[in-house]
């Protein structure tokens, strides 16, 4: 029972991680086992790129310290109502989902290898990897880290 309660508390300690160390290697497969020529190919290995550095980024802040940074913002306790506390508290989300949806219509019209559809698969690959991130950190946790330690 203790081993368990062991393994337990290393994969809270560590979920962010190890979260997105899963998304890069998924990315990895994808990449190997697409055509980088199509859509779908460039897109994972922009995808894989930018993936790969937020995972550096959350491992290398565990460890180093940044003065002044603000890592989020509250929403203003004066909004009372059900649907207005939904909006403000998930704005973020809303607002890259649906704008990431856009882009990605934008990137599905555009030519694979020119320089129109390099650049939107790149803004694509962004927008996922913060929608990504901002969804996930709700949930995970990582230890040595300011917003993680309060636990």
């Amino acid at each position: 029972m203790a081993r368990r309660r062991r393994s337990q508390g290393f994969f809270r300690k560590h979920s962010l991680s190890l979260i997105l160390l899963a998304v890069v290697v998924s990315l990895f497969v994808a990449y190997r086992h697409s055509d980088p020529d199509t859509h779908h190919g460039a897109f994972f290995g922009n995808a894989l790129a930018d993936w790969l550095g937020t995972l550096v980024l959350v491992v290398a802040t565990k460890y180093f310290f940044e003065v002044g940074s603000k890592e989020s913002r509250q929403p203003n306790p004066a909004i009372h109502a059900r649907a207005g506390r939904f909006l403000v508290k998930h704005s973020l989300t809303i607002v890259l989902a649906l704008t990431g949806a856009i882009w990605a219509f934008i990137y599905s019209r555009s030519e694979v290898n020119g320089k129109a559809g390099t650049v939107l698969g790149n803004i694509l690959s962004e927008w996922t990897q913060i929608l990504g991130l901002v969804v996930i950190t709700k949930y995970a946790r990582e230890t040595r880290s300011k917003e993680s330690d309060s636990d």
